[in-house]
């Protein structure tokens, strides 16, 4: 095929035939880490399949293009957070948010996945019309609306809003005679050097803003209402790094792959099954980093560690800024902003320039698409995770909600690769439509899997998707597990109905 055929003339020669023809056979929402991860498995696993990756913004990256406030980095290591199939090729493991740019951006461009992409495209809404058997989806875009249908729908958008950012509601704020900032829209000309700056918040966005900002302003105070478990590490990998000289560079990266995968689980169960002895070891770190600087009321929070996912301090960072008394931790509730800074409820004033207010983010489910099933509105609540990929009852739809106790993108890369086998089988049986069949009287057991403490969580755990005890109806929260289900378990398990357009069955579902 020639390189300069148009997108569009590519996904209409490839798109599969059937009852209904259809624009493209895959329609990817958003070009972040999920979005480009499928396309890439796509293109490995299901070839002549047609894709288009829809996405909002003017350049690909989600996250990482959207968040440009200082220092921002991934918060879990790159080996996880990378690829199953791309190694990851940086010194450091605890990346920078352009590292992460350049590595996805040479992604799209080396798998040749950019063409693909349609930049400035927002996705209105999205319905499944069971006569055709296919996805009617409208977006709006420079030239206004359009329509396009898709044989099956990819949510790759993330889980929070990019829009509007959780807000506190603090009182005064226009009283403060200084400059406002959220981290989700950092102003490319904000002017800190020699500045006294108040980020309130004590999450990774905080953890990531408050050492970056301390080495030009005058004086950085984190502002915290409760104390935060924090993990240090080194931001280089030693083993990654001599792995990498040593082996070659697709087996280096997949020992490493493994050795942190397993070092997480690790972590994670020993915080869980002995919180008390693993909160001592934190601690211990801490005091390591701050000697004579640490206080106890700052770094002891009143929950278990991973009661909120533990934030990471790469090369002690903070501790170091603290140290060299260039950044503060304070203890304490806001009772308003005044013009000099903020008025605390015990009555201290913390003076400030600039205030930024790191109190976290607001989730949204499926990007806040309007999605339909045959013009009825989709209440994503109603429905249980299947596999941790789709829902109950709800056709040719999949989507990617990250581990909230490892990297986001081990999940996505199963998911990709479990969406890729389940295309392959529905066009080996001659199926136009997968369902993950849910009677009413299911009798499932639901388990409250978003139990975190963190406010982000809390404040939208009435939108989320329901969640069983068991697989596979659950999300579950164990990557190890999820991989060993995913490769073993059949695609035709007995709960995947597999349908022809307009309600017929498939060939193998006939039999």
């Amino acid at each position: 095929m020639a390189q300069n055929q148009t997108a569009e003339s590519t996904f209409a020669s490839k798109a599969h035939s059937s009852a209904v023809p259809v624009d493209v056979d895959v329609a990817i929402i958003g070009a972040g880490l999920s979005g480009i991860g499928m396309a890439a498995h796509l293109q490995a696993m299901c070839p002549d399949r047609s894709f288009a990756l829809l996405e909002r913004r003017d350049n690909l990256g989600g996250t990482w293009d959207l968040f440009r406030y200082p220092g921002v980095r991934s918060d879990s290591d790159m080996h996880t957070l990378g690829f199953v199939f791309e190694p990851w090729k940086h010194e450091k493991s605890i990346a920078d948010g352009e590292a992460i740019l350049q590595y996805l951006n040479r992604i799209a461009d080396e798998r040749d996945i950019r063409r693909h992409i349609r930049f400035g495209t927002t996705v209105v809404s999205a319905d499944w019309d069971s006569d055709s058997a296919h996805w009617q989806i409208v977006t709006d875009g420079d030239q206004g609306r359009s329509e396009m249908t898709a044989r099956f729908l990819y949510l790759g958008s993330g889980y929070y809003d990019y829009d509007q950012p959780f807000d506190a509601g603090f009182a005064g704020r226009e009283d403060f005679a200084g400059q406002i900032v959220h981290p989700q829209f950092w102003p490319e000309d904000l002017e800190y050097e020699d500045k006294r700056v108040v980020v309130i918040g004590s999450g990774a966005t905080a953890v990531t803003i408050v050492p970056s900002m301390a080495r030009k302003a005058k004086m950085v105070t984190m502002l915290q209402r409760t104390p935060t478990w924090y993990a240090t590490r080194p931001a280089k990998d030693a083993f990654a790094n001599t792995m990498r000289r040593i082996l070659p560079e697709n087996l280096a990266y997949r020992l490493t792959r493994w050795k942190n995968v397993a070092m997480q689980d690790f972590f994670y169960k020993r915080a869980r099954t002995n919180p008390e002895k693993f909160g001592e070891f934190l601690t211990g770190k801490i005091k390591e980093h701050l000697g004579d600087r640490y206080d106890a009321e700052t770094f002891t929070p009143p929950y278990d560690p991973w009661d909120q996912r533990l934030c990471l301090v790469p090369d002690a960072d903070l501790f170091e800024a603290i140290k060299a008394h260039r950044a503060e931790i304070v203890t304490d509730h806001i009772d308003r902003f005044v013009p000099e800074g903020i008025l605390t409820k015990s009555g201290k004033l913390i003076r400030a320039d600039i205030i930024v207010t790191a109190t976290g983010l607001s989730l949204a489910i499926a990007g806040k698409i309007d999605i339909r099933k045959d013009g009825q509105p989709i209440d994503f609540s109603e429905h249980f995770y299947y596999k941790g990929c789709m829902f109950s009852n709800l056709p040719n739809l999949a989507v990617v909600f990250g581990y909230l106790n490892a990297s986001w993108t081990l999940r996505a890369d199963l998911n990709s690769e479990y969406v890729c086998k389940l295309l392959d089988h529905m066009e080996a049986v001659g199926a136009d439509v997968a369902t993950p069949v849910l009677p009413e009287d299911h009798a499932l057991e639901e388990d409250d899997l978003f139990d975190f403490s963190s406010g982000y969580i809390q404040r939208s755990k009435h939108i989320m998707p329901k969640s069983a005890t068991a697989l596979p109806w659950r999300l579950n929260q164990d990557y190890r597990k999820d991989r060993v289900a995913m490769k073993n378990d059949p695609i035709d398990d007995g709960i995947m109905r597999f349908e022809k357009a307009f309600g017929e069955p498939s060939a193998q579902a006939a039999e």
